[in-house]
């Protein structure tokens, strides 16, 4: 049994997403090698001060727009000098959806070996709370005080626009399916994409143990889907939802970030179903209008 990836004592808020999804990662790596490259964001911060390391493993913190490109050249040494380490890009989505995508995209167009995971709070966790593109529509953050107007980026549709070997989408709330993902993304060879919906309790002004909860209420309600996409091509959807709006209601009221916003569950169905429209095509698994939500 390897050591705890993120040991206790490190800086972490109470109930961050982020969290537990390094120890979902910790038990999935079991006795594989790993090096870890984190960029400016809330990870890099809960490492800890030198001469200290809340890092169960090697880690080194870059720039916000560099951490793909120092993983690649980490990579290029470990196969040079022989060895079977893994290399993990581990980024928030200020430092994925924005300031690191022209070092990410450039990464996986070569297709470089690295496994990328985004933890994605929904917004600059670290820096204020500032709305990144992936706060969704009708957040409040710190310069959206009234919501945000533009939708989510589609960053998994982005990434696997590059054809990659492998890019998935991860649920904390679906243990199983997660390990199994990070497990399979850490064996493969090639550029590998993860996506985590990791609560943030201080930025989306929620409470610390309802995390895991929302999470489920956002698969359940489909406005995260889990799905996992192979080569750029085949798609496969990992957990069905049932669309309900009691869930989707429930996920916005558990939440102070949208309580002042006018944008309501109502608002953001359409574009559920439309993304969901999307991905049953893509899948193959076309659900007919009528029976669609």
């Amino acid at each position: 049994m390897s050591e705890p990836l993120l040991r206790p004592g490190n800086g972490n808020c109470g109930g961050c997403g982020m969290s537990s999804a390094f120890q979902f990662l910790g038990r999935a790596r079991e006795e594989r090698p790993i090096q870890v490259v984190i960029p400016a964001s809330c990870a890099a911060v809960a490492v800890g001060q030198f001469p200290y390391s809340a890092m169960g493993a090697p880690t080194i913190l870059t720039t916000f727009g560099s951490a793909a490109a120092v993983a690649t050249g980490m990579s290029h040494a470990g196969r040079l000098n022989g060895e079977g380490t893994r290399v993990v890009c581990w980024a928030g989505d200020g430092g994925t959806y924005d300031i690191g995508m022209a070092s990410l995209s450039g990464a996986a167009e070569r297709n470089e070996d690295i496994l990328y995971v985004c933890y994605d709070n929904e917004i600059y966790g670290n820096t204020g709370g500032q709305r990144s593109s992936a706060t969704p529509h009708g957040a409040a953050t710190s310069n959206t005080l009234r919501g945000k107007v533009e939708q989510k980026k589609d960053i998994l549709g982005i990434m696997a626009a590059h054809r990659i070997p492998y890019a998935a989408s991860v649920s904390l709330a679906h243990p199983e399916d997660a390990i199994r993902k990070m497990r399979r993304a850490l064996d493969l060879q090639g550029f590998r994409f993860l996506h985590v919906l990791a609560p943030c309790p201080t930025g989306w002004k929620s409470e610390p143990a309802l995390g895991i909860e929302l999470v489920r209420l956002a698969v359940r309600s489909g406005l995260f889907p889990v799905v996992e996409v192979v080569d750029g091509r085949r798609t496969t959807i990992n957990v069905e939802p049932d669309f309900s709006e009691e869930a989707l209601e429930l996920y916005l009221s558990l939440q102070r970030r949208f309580q002042k916003s006018e944008i309501g569950a109502a608002d953001l169905r359409p574009d559920i179903e439309r993304h969901w429209r999307d991905l049953r095509a893509r899948s193959g698994r076309i659900v007919p209008a009528d029976r669609e939500g």
